[in-house]
């Protein structure tokens, strides 16, 4: 506590308050839903494709992902190559769907190509699973600010939540996109700073460290077909590229930030940028814990010794110990306010998902003005931030945030990936059939987690592939769905509607 200095403290709040006006600058002008949920559908390309990159690398990456490298090595850096599978997928035989149809939610389609019950299950699955994601959000700048100032857990989880929360409520999705981009920008210059920090206090610099890591096995990398085994080539590549989709193509999260685009082809040019933007980010992230592994060899390791409790604190520690004043705050702070930034958006999904497809299907209301409805979205926000503080102190309990997220991700993220593959994919495919098909996904998904040593990685390959079969083989036990329905709403169709 004593290295954070009132200098630090000062650029702190500074830095919140400065996120937080640049928030408010995009908050009036909001007429409808349609400007709070999607910026009034007007954004470019590039400002897409970083609103997408920083809702994926938050502050839980900016912790996770060095501490990953820290303890095992930066091997997982790997799973970038599943972006290669995803983004074709999702640019060429999903994004197609959303936009023909102007949804508000990707779950929307669901109901066009099943049926209602499909969509309240897929709706409320996305839901869950991303209270669970937001309330590791709120953790990750909570653990790094009680390493570097010594505040208890509960009390930063509190104003995280409270202070995203009412920001939310106020702010709209333009708000969201423009603070997303401003903290990518900070985050990756953030991560440079350290690397090149502990580099410069290595007297054999960028070689000592690459000498550590092979003399630690740091770069060794399995080609076992062992789904038991941690982590593997395939399990990187081919999980990675699920776990992908699931963010990619089913997300709310990231298909309402598509939806804000001004057309079809500026948001798939925008996820090819991301594409391409994703790689060095992701090498500064994971270069930066590898670094942090060798410093830490020469002047001893901290986890070991007990000065830190988790390997998810190995990089505020740094900061904190290490920098000169100012810059620990500055890039607590820039933790802090990604982390906000994220849980943001993911509630002002959440609050789409909730209004658009359950209270205006359940209690459709036809003499609610534009107004009425922006009032109404706002008390959900606060709804769903007291939520996500809730789910913020339970989930200390699940490992590292990396390993946590990833298996949030595949645990409820997979068998709902397996029933848009099934929409999308199978002309055949019945309401009752991908109901079904998610059932036992789910299903098998509980018992992989609880009763074997199956990789995380494998979660949400095995949730959808899982849902997808066994969708296919009840489907066979109905009768066909009427060939006219499924216009527009099965790829080949989509594709030969393009092509015209």
């Amino acid at each position: 506590m004593e290295h954070f200095t009132w200098l630090d403290y000062s650029v702190f709040v500074v830095y919140l308050l400065a996120t937080t006006a640049i928030g408010a600058l995009f908050v009036r002008g909001q007429r409808n839903v349609d400007d709070y949920f999607l910026a009034g559908r007007s954004m470019g390309s590039l400002v897409i494709s970083m609103t997408i990159l920083a809702a994926l690398f938050s502050g839980i990456s900016f912790l996770a992902a060095p501490a990953e490298a820290y303890l095992h090595g930066p091997a997982f850096y790997l799973v970038n190559l599943g972006f290669f599978i995803a983004t074709p997928i999702t640019t060429i035989f999903v994004l197609p769907f959303f936009y023909q149809a102007r949804f508000f939610t990707a779950y929307q389609y669901l109901e066009e190509r099943f049926s209602g019950v499909v969509r309240t299950v897929a709706s409320a699955s996305f839901i869950l699973r991303v209270l669970l994601w937001l309330a590791l959000a709120t953790y990750a700048p909570a653990l790094a600010l009680e390493q570097a100032t010594g505040l208890p857990l509960w009390f930063s989880i509190l104003c995280t939540g409270m202070l995203t929360t009412c920001y939310t409520t106020f702010g709209g999705m333009k708000a969201v996109i423009w603070t997303d981009v401003m903290q990518l920008i900070v985050l990756f210059g953030g991560q440079i700073i350290i690397s090149l920090m502990a580099l410069m206090r290595l007297p054999g610099g960028i070689g000592q460290v690459m000498d550590l890591a092979v003399a630690d096995n740091r770069w060794n990398l399995s080609f076992s077909l062992d789904p038991t085994e941690r982590l593997t080539i395939w399990g990187l590549v081919i999980g990675g590229a699920f776990m992908h989709l699931v963010q990619m193509a089913t997300d709310q999260v990231s298909v309402q930030r598509y939806l804000t685009a001004k057309s079809l082809r500026e948001a798939q040019r925008g996820l090819w940028i991301k594409l391409f933007l994703v790689l060095p980010v992701t090498a500064v992230f994971y270069g930066a814990g590898l670094i942090l592994f060798a410093y830490y060899q020469v002047h001893g390791d901290p986890l070991a010794d007990g000065r830190i409790g988790k390997a998810d604190q190995i990089l505020p520690y740094f900061v904190v110990t290490e920098l000169s004043a100012g810059f620990p705050g500055l890039l607590i702070a820039a933790i802090y306010a990604a982390s906000m930034s994220t849980i943001s958006a993911g509630i002002n999904s959440l609050t789409s998902a909730s209004l658009i497809d359950f209270y205006q299907r359940w209690w459709p209301r036809a003499d609610m003005t534009s107004q009425g409805q922006l009032r109404l979205a706002r008390r959900l926000t606060l709804v769903y931030g007291a939520l996500v503080i809730v789910f913020a102190f339970l989930v200390q309990h699940l490992g590292t945030l990396l390993e946590a997220s990833n298996s949030v991700i595949g645990l409820v993220g997979g068998p709902l990936l397996g029933m848009f593959f099934l929409g999308i994919f199978s002309r055949r495919a019945t309401g009752r059939g991908a109901l079904l098909g998610w059932l036992v996904g789910v299903g098998t998904l509980l018992w992989v987690w609880l009763g074997t040593h199956v990789s995380f990685l494998w979660y949400t390959v095995i949730g959808c592939g899982v849902t997808f079969i066994v969708g296919c083989l009840m489907s066979r036990l109905e009768a066909a769905p009427d060939a006219r329905r499924l216009e527009g709403l099965v790829w080949d169709r989509a594709r030969a509607g393009d092509k015209r």
